[in-house]
């Protein structure tokens, strides 16, 4: 390190993944990696395809949210996946300082959005069953777009002071990072000095957005089920308490591995690694399953669009 001007000797980081993983195990892992990463690109983006093209699912404030969380699952995998099988088959090429702090940020951020995101489909859930009369003026289709834009808007000024903080730390080596993404927890571990007050700051924010939206959203479906389970058994009821479950599952499955890997600083090594594998990758292929797949509007859209069916 210069002592000058503080830059870093560090210009390069070196991603270990899983290093104890065989060459069996690498392939057999760049295998599974990739079709769940096929698959996932393949269903969102038909879904955004869908929404995009069928005028009635344009006019629905839920699938103009659901087109939205789509699009951002794709960005999401897509920031983490292809640099993850690169370095399963090429283990030991390092990624820039440059890059890798790009990634974090847009990994990051598309993270945030997604809480904003899940916690604005909660908000729609809510209105629709606990307010149906007022709710074609609360959610317009305007008023859906304006809040799908406030989510991605957030979610990307959110990270910014984290990243930029830990940034201009030094960097004096080694250049090896125990992750598979460049993530807070093993920047701040190979900095050159302690930095708690990075540390502090990148874990309070953190803590804020997961708990927060969290909390808000269970909230939501807490409500919803209360007002579902006065209702008379039915047809509409089955339907409502669908939806409000499969909701409610990915929320357990993303907020749930988020919180024991960045709510919790002590998680790291192979424990944090596996979380962030799950919700950086299993989390997006389930949610494509719970979301649109189980959805019979969602698929007789898929079909008019995507094979012409009528």
């Amino acid at each position: 390190m210069n002592p000058a001007n503080g830059t870093s000797s560090v210009t390069k980081f070196i991603l270990l993944g899983f290093p104890s993983l065989s060459r069996l195990g690498r392939y057999i892992a760049c295998a599974l990696l990739s079709c769940t990463y096929a698959g996932t690109l393949a269903g969102n983006l038909s879904t955004v395809w869908a929404v995009l093209r069928d005028p009635h699912l344009q006019r629905l404030p839920t699938y103009i949210l659901l087109g939205n969380f789509a699009w951002l699952e794709v960005g999401y995998v897509t920031t983490t996946v292809p640099r993850m099988l690169f370095d399963l088959m090429y283990p030991g090429v390092p990624i820039s300082f440059h890059v890798c702090f790009m990634q974090f940020y847009v990994f990051f951020s598309m993270g945030t959005t997604e809480c904003f995101l899940l916690a604005a489909m909660a908000l729609d859930r809510y209105l629709a069953i606990c307010h149906p009369l007022r709710y074609p003026v609360l959610m317009s289709p305007q008023s859906s777009w304006l809040l799908a834009a406030s989510c991605w808007l957030t979610g990307f000024l959110w990270f910014i002071g984290p990243v930029a903080l830990i940034s201009q730390l030094s960097f004096c080596g080694p250049n090896t990072l125990d992750h598979f993404v460049c993530d807070p927890g093993p920047l701040l571990a190979a900095s050159c000095a302690p930095a708690p007050w990075t540390e502090l700051t990148c874990y309070t924010l953190t803590s804020l957005i997961i708990l927060g939206t969290a909390c808000f959203t269970l909230t939501s479906y807490g409500l919803v089920i209360w007002v579902v389970m006065r209702l008379p058994t039915g047809a509409g009821w089955q339907k409502a308490f669908s939806t409000c479950t499969s909701h409610l599952a990915v929320v357990g499955l993303f907020w749930g591995s988020g919180m024991v890997t960045y709510v919790n600083p002590a998680a790291s090594g192979g424990r944090g690694k596996l979380a962030t594998l799950f919700y950086a990758v299993t989390t997006p292929f389930l949610n494509l399953l719970i979301y649109s797949l189980r959805n019979k509007e969602m698929k007789e859209a898929l079909r008019r669009t995507l094979l012409g069916g009528r």
